[in-house]
């Protein structure tokens, strides 16, 4: 009876330990998500304040009580904030889909095919990573002056048609694909193209779909080389036409319009993530389990 009496007191310490480390974790988790998204609520917040209410604020309100939607409607006639996400959309769509290419074919050669100094390439291939990126930008931009390509959508996509990680991910995930299969393909009359297009491109459909969405989210994100390879307003991505907004739209003061400008250019990304959150976790996974 004593001991029983100790084993279920013994049973009840351990649920309590559990239900306060639970708790715990509970709230740190809760404590680091008000961090993450406290940017996002104050950057939506301040784009439904009023300019005079937002500087009439000595101490930064948490809410108001008399938002406005006139702060979106300045972001689109103060400056041609339109025409910069279709010129970003363009831009996003042609590079994505020439990089998937590029990537995609080049992933199949360094994993299926077989050629005179494949690992000494694949090798110096990876050493390219080790490149800073400064550098990578100012031989691209001499390249691209030196054709004729500045102020050209040609100019802003050459450059980024592909990338040196994306190649290895996929490659790495096309080797985990079953060489028998391959095989039993090629006996079958299976071109190389058709083994790929019928074979890996749906094996590895979580990991490229991973990869477009990191590739829209970078070109649309881009900022450092459209500014450098564009200075006319025809060819600005919204990146570039935050720059714009402050200099020649709102001014410098206008913190909620530029607030309202920012919350309609991240909203695209925003909404991407949460519908394909899931197939990006699982991508993610796939490309760090071997075998």
């Amino acid at each position: 009876m004593e001991n029983q009496i100790n084993y279920q007191k013994i049973e009840q310490s351990a649920r309590t330990r559990k239900r306060i480390q639970r708790t715990l974790v509970y709230l740190l988790l809760t404590f680091w998500a008000v961090v993450v998204l406290f940017p996002f609520y104050w950057m939506l917040l301040t784009s439904i304040k009023s300019y005079g209410s937002y500087n009439a604020e000595h101490i930064p309100a948490f809410f108001t009580l008399t938002p406005t939607l006139q702060n979106y409607a300045d972001a689109f006639t103060a400056v041609p904030l339109g025409k910069y996400l279709l010129n970003t959309v363009f831009f996003t769509i042609v590079t994505t889909a020439a990089m998937l290419i590029v990537i995609i074919l080049s992933a199949f050669a360094f994993a299926r095919l077989q050629f005179r100094g494949k690992q000494l390439t694949f090798t110096l291939f990876l050493s390219l990573m080790m490149i800073p990126n400064e550098l990578v930008v100012i031989t691209n931009f001499v390249t691209i002056t030196n054709w004729d390509m500045r102020n050209t959508f040609a100019g802003l996509i050459l450059p980024s048609v592909t990338s040196v990680f994306y190649i290895y991910l996929l490659k790495e995930n096309f080797e985990q694909v079953p060489d028998e299969l391959y095989r039993a393909a090629k006996v079958d009359g299976t071109s190389d193209f058709k083994y790929l297009c019928r074979v890996l491109l749906p094996i590895c459909r979580p990991t490229l779909i991973t990869i477009t969405i990191l590739k829209i989210i970078e070109c649309w994100n881009s900022y450092v080389w459209p500014r450098l390879i564009t200075d006319d307003a025809a060819y600005y991505l919204v990146s570039n036409g935050i720059q714009e907004i402050r200099e020649n739209g709102f001014g410098r003061e206008n913190i909620p319009a530029m607030m309202a400008a920012v919350t309609v250019i991240s909203l695209p990304l925003i909404l991407l993530f949460l519908l394909f959150r899931k197939k990006i976790m699982a991508g993610v996974s796939r490309g760090g389990t071997k075998g």
